[in-house]
């Protein structure tokens, strides 16, 4: 062994050095990818590192998480770039026109069957970003741009309106990053097109919130009818009835009045409203329809406010304690739960006061507590998440937004109703929760935090990416209803448009 040993270390000759250098870069490279892969997976804000190795690349690609700041940013540049705004598709659609874009998608699809051997489950989705008139869009981006300091406007329920547009801004967080240009772009499992014979999906970029929450009632009702107008009046609507387009209602009150009209459509909501009050029976339903998550009130946790040490409190809830419909159990709760020991149940308010009341509450406390409001969901939730408050769900029939892709057992508790409802039953439960479990879950939040921060530039694994990787599952069954209804004979080149009528949307009757 030792005169092997001794040849072994005097003797032996590199016979190339080329050989040693590749071997030497391939072992850099290897450790480079494991220390990236670590340090991205162990760290509480695997985001920030995303976020800092993409600015260094681009220093336009600093993210904005705030829908104030980044709106401000994005009217001044469309503003400075003189954005065209115009009709670009407009005026009574044929059948014929219909049926070239028919033909002319059909061809286009064929070629990537042929060119990309994975196509379509694989890839980049291709999606035709609708141009519609600035009246639908920017005009309503500036109503809220020019209202957001000079107003203090509350709903029937008393929540401020303009927190909850920006609650429900996914349809601009969206939109932003989709228009943005390529160079700018961070996500690559979704592209835009500009020619609609090219595209997989159609998406529609009328802000349905701004406009129901910040127009007066009947002058918002008529621009809905004019947007639903506009877009049944495209030869790709007509093509597939709307089953490839993408329509954001995330805020459960808008667009009721023409809904009916689209509900063919991808909806993009911020749940299923099993209590029926807000959608009508067969409106929504998760095969055609995404949930998105709302976009959190507060502000990201570091690294000091994750500590488990500084939470003192068990179980927290502050928000509205009567609410109507579905949060009925809530009253409940709060009457069963109050003045118990490590208890914090507080009433809450508006502002910026109580935006700081409710961040200091969840960041010292272990457990949140996430009861259904007027519909299944809350953005509460979310606050709890990016707040290492692990979130306590009293529901019995919640969907929750990417649950194809995520497992909300790593970050969350599940209660049913009857059982959280049930005398000292919940803080039993909790005080049972063994510290390994905790310490588990808090350190899972951290890890999926990143899912459910909104910003431009949309980051990877964000909420924008996670969008199109759930509509990118859809893609198949769209594509198969959509050729259904289509019921297009190739040999004959004729198109039965039986299935394809759109109503008569000129006067359509009386909008409640």
């Amino acid at each position: 062994m030792a005169r092997h040993h001794t040849a072994t270390s005097s003797n032996f000759k590199p016979r190339s050095p080329l050989l040693l250098f590749l071997l030497a870069f391939l072992a850099l490279t290897l450790l480079f990818y494991i220390f990236s892969s670590s340090s991205y997976s162990s760290s509480p804000h695997s985001a920030g590192h995303v976020i800092s190795s993409a600015s260094s690349r681009n220093p336009n690609s600093v993210p904005d998480y705030s829908f104030v700041t980044s709106l401000e940013k994005f009217l001044t540049k469309s503003q400075r770039s003189g954005v065209s705004t115009e009709d670009t598709v407009s005026g009574t659609t044929s059948k014929e026109d219909a049926r070239k874009l028919d033909d002319s998608i059909w061809r286009n699809e064929n070629r990537r069957i042929f060119d990309e051997p994975f196509y379509p489950a694989y890839g980049s989705l291709r999606v035709y970003v609708y141009e519609m008139p600035k009246k639908f869009t920017y005009d309503l981006l500036w109503l809220f741009h020019n209202t957001y300091k000079e107003t203090s406007n509350l709903t029937s329920n008393g929540s401020p309106v303009h927190r909850l547009i920006e609650q429900h801004s996914i349809d601009y967080w969206l939109w932003a990053d989709l228009i943005a240009p390529e160079s700018e772009r961070l996500l690559k499992n979704v592209v835009r097109v500009h020619k609609q014979e090219e595209a997989d999906l159609f998406y529609i970029p009328f802000f349905t919130t701004i406009s129901f929450f910040l127009m007066e009632k009947q002058q918002c009702k008529a621009l809905y009818r004019e947007a639903l107008k506009w877009v049944m009046d495209q030869p790709a609507w007509n093509r597939s009835e709307g089953r490839d387009h993408i329509l954001p209602v995330h805020h459960p009150w808008s667009f009721k009045s023409v809904r009916k009209f689209m509900k063919k459509a991808t909806w993009l909501l911020p749940d299923m409203d099993s209590t029926g009050n807000w959608y009508k029976p067969g409106q929504v339903y998760l095969e055609k329809d995404l949930i998105l998550p709302y976009v959190a009130n507060l502000d990201l946790c570091d690294a000091k406010c994750l500590s488990a040490s500084r939470r003192t409190t068990l179980l927290f809830f502050r928000g509205r304690l009567k609410r109507n419909s579905g949060g009925k159990i809530r009253a409940k709760l709060v009457e069963e739960l109050r003045g118990a020991d490590g208890v914090s149940i507080e009433e809450g308010t508006a502002g910026e006061e109580g935006k700081a009341a409710a961040q200091s509450g969840m960041r010292k406390s272990i457990f949140c507590l996430n009861p259904a409001g007027d519909t299944p969901s809350s953005a509460r939730l979310f606050d709890a998440i990016v707040s290492g408050c692990i979130p306590v769900i009293v529901s019995d029939e919640l969907e929750l937004p990417f649950e194809g892709i995520l497992d909300y057992r790593k970050i969350a508790l599940f209660v049913s109703s009857s059982d959280a409802l049930q005398p000292g039953w919940l803080l039993s439960f909790l005080k049972g929760v063994r510290a390994a479990q905790i310490k588990e879950l808090q350190a899972n939040l951290a890890k999926y935090a990143k899912h459910f921060l909104y910003s431009h530039p949309a980051q990877p694994l964000g909420p924008e990416d996670l969008v199109w990787r759930m509509m990118a599952g859809k893609l198949v069954n769209i594509k198969l209803h959509t050729r259904r209804s289509q019921r297009v004979v190739r040999g004959s080149r004729s198109v039965c448009t039986c299935e394809c009528r759109h109503p008569n949307i000129t006067s359509p009757g009386p909008l409640s």
